[in-house]
């Protein structure tokens, strides 16, 4: 059972990105990326977000690390207003908030060795005193899974799984307590993506990190994760324990991506749902709710008026999703058109 302490909280956060033009590049419009999300991470979960390319979730970690500076929004980690804080005090903040990149190929300095790598960051955040480093460091290879003889290579040297093992290590050289995975497998091969996340749960058991997983693949987040949100468009239409979300999804959108995880039985069928249309730009995002103009159930109520996330009478604990009809898709009220 998980300490339901909270580390993190997000309130209605906000990432628009300026887009310029004319000949004085003034701002003519902005690309909003994540527009006004809230939700809260425990202390000692893996809360995972996720959403097809393009839907803010990669956006929504790098604001929270002040990676991008958020529009707007507040976010509290460990009862600190991160966005309050100068770049100096950011920085002393940044040992307990640690973030493992989708490509290991790009997120590793190709001019450093593996022990130069691991030792940076212990250097500015004065985590271990010198003397010390060399056994923190060939302690961060073992339990990642990397061997001592390692530590003089250069990144060109490994495999992409041993990169980004060598990025796991370095997120943990200064004992982090949020690690915000940005599509931390999706670059590597199926099975070297499996044993990652074999260390990571292992990591997590071990050291009770906190993670916030952010991913496109389903059957990833099933095998991870305590909680999930799923966000479209900059925003976040269902959140819910793992169990719910995948038994009981209640958001069209939701079902949607469900029904397109491949099944490992060939002779189950399912019934795959086609979503029409593309998604549109987050420049000019629809009216009312966003995935209305790709949604069956949709009604002229859908597109003048933003649903709210809420909880029915069909939904457990803290499964919420915003739609407004719900109740009238679940018990097969409303048909798709």
């Amino acid at each position: 059972m998980y300490m339901q302490k909270e580390l993190l909280k997000v309130t209605d956060l906000k990432q628009y990105f300026p887009i310029k033009g004319g000949f004085l590049g003034r701002t003519v419009n902005h690309v909003k990326a994540v527009d006004g999300i809230t939700f809260h991470v425990n202390e000692g979960e893996t809360l995972s977000i996720v959403g097809e390319s393009g839907c803010g979730k990669s956006t929504t970690g790098r604001s929270i690390l002040r990676l991008d500076e958020p529009t707007s929004g507040e976010v509290i980690f460990n009862d600190t207003d991160l966005l309050s804080l100068s770049k100096r005090k950011m920085r002393s903040v940044r040992k307990d908030l640690q973030i493992i990149f989708q490509d290991p190929y790009a997120s590793l300095n190709p001019r450093m060795t593996v022990r130069q790598i691991l030792s940076e960051a212990m250097n500015i955040q004065k985590v271990v005193p010198k003397k010390e480093q060399e056994n923190k460091i060939l302690e961060l290879l073992d339990i990642v899974g990397l061997g001592a003889h390692q530590i003089d290579r250069y990144p060109h040297e490994f495999s992409g799984g041993q990169r980004q093992r060598i990025g796991i290590a370095r997120a943990l050289s200064v004992d982090p307590k949020l690690i915000i995975c940005d599509e931390a497998v999706s670059a590597l091969d199926v099975s070297i993506q499996a044993q990652v996340l074999n260390l990571l749960k292992k990591l997590q058991r071990e050291f009770k990190f906190t993670y916030l997983f952010i991913s496109h693949d389903l059957g990833v987040v099933r095998h991870i994760s305590d909680r999930v949100i799923v966000m479209y468009l900059g925003k976040i239409v269902e959140i819910a324990d793992k169990k719910s979300l995948f038994t009981n999804p209640q958001h069209p959108y939701t079902i949607s991506l469900l029904s397109a995880i491949p099944s490992p039985d060939p002779e189950k069928k399912r019934d795959r749902i086609i979503l029409k249309g593309d998604v549109p730009s987050p420049i000019d995002p629809p009216t009312g709710c966003r995935f209305h103009t790709r949604c069956p159930f949709a009604t002229e109520k859908c597109v003048t008026d933003v649903p709210e996330l809420r909880t029915t009478n069909l939904m457990e604990g803290g499964h919420q999703a915003a739609c407004h009809y719900l109740e009238e898709i679940k018990e097969g009220i409303m048909q798709p058109t």
